[in-house]
């Protein structure tokens, strides 16, 4: 078996100087030594502690206290022992008081606070501002004092784990004073873990994390308690211990917390930690506090820690040269491999196949077996659904902007005037529609250069003031773009935005629009810098055109925010989430190289949506640059490239994992030590304050589980009745070949939507099938294929039940007659992909009249989706408005201007100009279009 590629260090000239927030326990401690182990140097550590203590004061002056600050934010139990970590590690020390609370929710916007951050001025002034608003500003005083000491600071690092509430805050602080956000541990528990635990159950996956801190060398000590399954007797537990670890996890396993993820490594506010000490790299003495002066502090409710009358440094005995041990201490951090199992089984199948030829790509092309169709008609037993919405209705638009489209020819013009101009129509079409930006749930950015992509971010970002931008793909199309324009001139930038007309007060938006933002560095996936989300999701439920609107009043009634929800996630490139690099190639090994991009770009794709719960991809395109001098080019023919790239997407499908779950626990194991007692009874899981919070993960009751993707689970049985043929259905997969990709990445993967929250048989993948159309210029016919995907809200738990082999939904009456506020939608999406004549070289002669081909095509997506209405509700209506164009791929060798829309400011298409196309066996394609149809 290959070797599982690791992260490689930062590149050369990547060192950070880093300010390290500590709180005193494990997780900004160990969070800290990932920074010295990438090779970044920590200038300052900083701590925010209760506003009523002297940051300079001696700890036999504290007066003892009887109650903890108790913070959403920061811990603050065992401050009084922080000032002892300036001496113990040799780093300044700097600490402010926490002002302020908890004013806002998880996601976290800084536009509602008062705080300035920029120019010198008085901390004390500047502390003073904060203390109305959320504890988060606290640190703003903090950082700016550290900067003004440090000032060659450029990154901070926190030990966020699974907390986006002090994730985001961190981050949003951090972008502020143009630091660097770092987060090594972030979802550090679903990061690969050593094969011998591979399969493990959730709390022994979890438990490695402190395995890794006790062979980092860490002492950390539990100094707070706040869980049923952990009692007083647990405090001064040393976690980074093999037996103080197990006797953790063997009575949250008794309680029932130990299902829940990052409860054994106390992520949901299970305990808390003070290190003691830590390798010679960074502890230079270890912190001593005798039993007599360690004093318990009950706060009822479970709750209980320690405070502190006095604690002492002690030398560490030296046994080697320091510099020795320091040298061995930075080994001991365990990385984390860049690829999980999933997609170390993918690029492996990459690199051991053989050559993805013309025989392989003909033997994959008989699979495809489509045959032509050519007569619409409805026949008994096939999938129908109820009327598709008018455009008038529709509440999923697309909006399209050019650059240069408001200048005439021949005038001055640069990238920075037309994304400015651009940014200004989005801003007056939006306030048109009674809409806020967050009503954007996507977008597409087209460059002409991708050195321009600076310029466009700064200005494109001013749009958005509120957490969760839109996710964002973003590619440069060189010369292709002036085929939208219709004078002399040529554009930079275009720009497309997905936009969700519903969302038109800020209570609707913030409670149906979810959004994931990660801007830290970790080793989970790349941090998103700037004004674009990883992913956004809306639920399906919320573009009903029948629902009621948010401030409505009265009975119980469907909000629009429950069933399945539809994801848009951001172009992924491979990045090392780590370094934020490419990783590195060798010259001579080009393919290798590009299988690695290939599998760690859709490994990003794959880790973001499985957070934010993707059960089924409707489909996906994978960008490729256009050859070039540089690496990236990965000079080899566009079809081979084409077939790896299915080859990755085909994999990661249909992998397994070989690992065999272990059926034995140690939960039911006999003890005879003071834990053995039994867990909380059902009654106290339901009743009992002290225990609710197990009742949901109690074994009994549990529902949850890990997330799989592909779930094969949502999947009806119109795909097949046999499991195993189910299992082979894979989602519509594109290659597009452009000028170039951001970072000069090799390849570029976007999944068009992803649906999560689905529950059994909700989505559909319909049998794909051919068909001819003619063009009226030449007579000839051409040929293209057609494949639907339809997610659906089920009504009730019994109709997810019912055998769905012909669905009529003549149901849907039944849901409002029951109360519900609208009639559950359908979403359709239909993908048409227009071949070469004869799946051969191009023609020699390109289409001579491509508008009238792609009215064509449109017609036959019209026709393929009439097919699918159900007669009950009523006849096709073209008047009503077709399918809604969402983006149309274009071989901009086969198109004119006019294929793509008319050019100049009468473009109303979304299109993606390419320099080529191909499909998943490396054949040419000449258009693929994406439709959405919403049915109700």
């Amino acid at each position: 078996m290959m070797a599982t590629p690791a992260a490689p260090p930062p590149a050369q000239g990547g060192r950070l100087n880093v300010i390290a927030l500590i709180s005193g326990g494990k997780d900004s401690f160990f969070s800290l030594l990932h920074c010295l182990a990438h090779g970044h140097r920590v200038v300052a550590l900083a701590n925010l502690h209760p506003p009523e203590t002297n940051e300079h004061e001696d700890i036999q002056q504290e007066e003892e206290e009887d109650e903890d600050l108790n913070s959403f934010m920061y811990q603050t139990v065992g401050h009084q022992l922080i000032p002892l970590y300036a001496e113990a590690t040799g780093i300044p020390l700097y600490r402010q008081p926490i002002l302020g609370g908890a004013t806002q929710g998880k996601d976290y916007s800084h536009f509602s606070t008062a705080v300035a951050v920029q120019g010198e001025g008085d901390n004390n002034a500047k502390a003073k501002q904060v203390k109305d608003d959320d504890e988060t500003e606290s640190m703003i005083p903090l950082l700016l004092a550290i900067k003004r000491a440090h000032p060659e600071a450029n990154a901070i690092c926190a030990g966020a784990i699974l907390s986006t509430y002090q994730r985001t805050r961190v981050e949003s602080v951090a972008v502020r004073l143009g630091l660097t956000p770092l987060a090594f541990l972030w979802k550090f528990p679903i990061l690969p873990v050593p094969q011998h635990l591979a399969g493990g159950d959730v709390a022994t996956t979890d438990a490695q994390l402190l395995d890794d801190m006790a062979a980092a060398g860490m002492e950390a000590r539990i100094i707070k308690v706040a869980s049923g399954g952990l009692d007083d007797s647990f405090l001064w537990t040393n976690v980074a211990d093999r037996l103080g670890k197990e006797r953790i996890a063997r009575s949250m396993r008794r309680f029932g917390t130990a299902s829940e993820k990052g409860a054994v490594i106390g992520e949901g506010g299970e305990f808390e930690t003070l290190v003691l000490d830590g390798p010679r790299q960074l502890f230079r003495k270890r912190i001593m506090v005798e039993e007599k002066d360690r004093r318990v502090v009950r706060e009822g409710g479970g709750c209980a820690w320690l405070s502190f009358r006095s604690a002492k440094l002690e030398d560490k005995e030296v046994t080697v040269a320091a510099s020795d041990e320091e040298k061995s201490d930075t080994g001991k951090i365990r990385i984390p491999d860049l690829l999980d199992a999933r997609f170390v089984g993918v690029l492996e199948g990459l690199n051991t196949s053989a050559s993805a030829g013309e025989e392989e790509a003909r033997k994959l092309l008989a699979l495809l077996s489509l045959e032509p169709q050519h007569s619409f008609s409805k026949q008994e037993g096939t999938f129908q659904l109820g009327l598709p919405q008018s455009l008038n209705d529709s509440k999923l638009q697309q909006w399209c902007f050019f650059g240069n489209a408001s200048f005439s020819a021949g005038s001055s013009n640069t990238v920075e005037t037309e994304t400015s101009s651009l940014v200004s129509q989005i801003r007056q079409r939006l306030q048109q529609s009674n809409l806020t930006p967050s009503a954007i749930l996507t977008s597409t950015i087209l460059l002409r250069h991708m050195a321009d992509f600076p310029t466009v971010n700064s200005i494109y970002g001013a749009l958005f003031d509120s957490p969760n931008p839109p996710s964002r793909v973003c590619v440069a199309c060189s010369d292709s773009l002036s085929a939208f324009t219709n004078n002399n001139g040529s554009i930079s930038i275009a720009i497309y935005l997905t936009v969700h007309t519903g969302f038109t007060n800020k209570s609707t938006t913030d409670r149906r629009r979810q959004g994931l933002h990660v801007q830290s560095r970790s080793y989970w996936a790349p941090a998103n810098i700037g004004p674009y989300s990883q992913a956004i999701s809306i639920p399906l439920a919320s573009l009903s055109s029948f629902s009621k609107p948010s401030n409505s009043t009265g009975g119980n009634h469907d909000d629009g925010n429950g069933g399945p929800r539809l994801v848009t996630i951001a172009g992924q490139i491979p990045l090392v989430p780590a370094t934020m690099a490419l990783p590195p190639a060798e010259s001579e090994q080009q393919r290798q190289a590009l299988n690695t991009q290939l599998a760690l770009s859709l490994q990003h794709l794959w880790r973001i949506g499985l957070e934010v719960g993707v059960q089924w991809w409707t489909s996906a395109v994978a960008y490729f640059p256009a050859a070039t001098t540089t690496d990236s080019s990965f000079s080899m023919p566009m079809s081979e490239k084409a077939r790896l790239a299915y080859k990755t997407w085909q994999s990661a499908h249909q992998w397994s994992s070989k690992v065999a779950s272990d059926e034995d626990s140690d939960a039911n194991s006999d003890s005879d030590d003071d834990d053995s007692s039994n867990g909380p009874d059902l009654w106290d899981r339901k009743f009992n304050p002290r225990y609710m919070s197990f009742a949901v993960t109690s074994t009994e009751e549990s529902s949850s589980s890990e997330p799989k993707l592909p779930d094969w689970s949502v999947l009806s049985k119109n795909n097949s009745k046999d499991e195993k043929k189910r299992r082979r259905t894979i989602p519509p997969f594109f290659a597009a070949q452009v000028a170039e990709l951001p970072r000069s990445a090799g390849v570029e993967w976007h999944a068009h939507l992803g649906v999560a929250k689905a529950g059994s048989k909700s989505v559909t993948v319909l049998e794909s099938f051919q068909a001819n159309i003619s063009d009226d210029g030449t007579g000839k016919e051409r040929v293209v294929e057609v494949h639907q995907t339809v997610v659906r809200s089920p009504a009730s738990t019994s109709e997810q039940d019912d055998d769905d082999d012909d669905m009529d939904n003549d149901d849907d009456d039944k849901g409002v007659k029951n109360g519900a506020s609208g009639r559950r939608p359908a979403l359709l999406q239909t993908i048409m992909v227009e071949r070469y004549m004869g799946r051969s070289s191009p023609p020699s002669s390109s289409l001579s009249s491509p508008s009238s081909s792609f009215a064509a095509v449109d017609e036959l997506a019209w026709l393929s989706t009439s097919r699918l209405i159900n007669q009950g509700h009523g006849e096709p209506d073209k008047e009503r408005g077709g399918p809604s164009v969402m983006v149309r791929y274009v071989d901009v060798s086969l198109s004119a201007a006019a294929a793509l829309g008319g050019g100049g400011g009468g473009v109303s298409v979304a299109v993606v100009p390419c320099a080529s196309l191909w499909d998943a066996y490396g054949e040419r394609l000449a258009s693929v279009t994406i439709y959405q149809s919403v049915f109700e």
